[in-house]
């Protein structure tokens, strides 16, 4: 399987294949509103409108981490226009970890494990890379802001 093989449903309820995102690099994202990170919507959101045109950032929020995302999905696009005037793609809640884990991220911790092989997250904002031929590159903890990340990003660019 290939990054390109999955689907998930968008904030507004529509199924998106991933294979739309092709040529372009990935950061998808575990999110959640109410959490310590959630500054880094900010960092996310500088990071895409600077490199928008090669680099797709995909928001997955998840209220598995201290129950931080507990809102609808109007309530989570609200408070991310809102507050953060986000313009990458929002999907819907989901699970990243347990029996009812999204299978796109059940792939993501098999390709990327954490620390010591974990294929658990351990909570909000941990983010997966994937280059712009859809191989997945690197795992960063939730402590890791986007600009840190900056550099990897850019060499994802094929």
């Amino acid at each position: 399987m290939s990054i390109y093989d999955y689907k998930a449903i968008d904030i507004k309820g529509n199924e998106r294949s991933l294979s739309e995102f092709k040529g372009k690099s990935l950061l998808i994202v575990n999110t959640a509103s109410k959490c310590g990170f959630t500054p880094q919507y900010e960092g996310l959101q500088k990071i895409y409108d600077k490199y928008k045109d090669k680099l797709e950032v995909l928001a997955f929020p998840c209220n598995q981490f201290g129950k931080q995302e507990p809102g609808n999905s109007e309530d989570i696009q609200s408070f991310c226009d809102l507050t953060f005037k986000t313009s990458f793609p929002l999907f819907e809640k989901v699970e990243v970890n347990g029996e009812n884990t999204h299978p796109l991220f059940q792939y993501l911790k098999s390709e990327l494990p954490g620390l010591l092989g974990s294929k658990k997250i351990k909570w909000n904002f941990t983010k997966f890379l994937i280059d712009s031929e859809g191989n997945p590159v690197k795992r960063y903890a939730p402590i890791d802001k986007p600009e840190s990340i900056e550099n990897d990003i850019k060499k994802s660019f094929k």
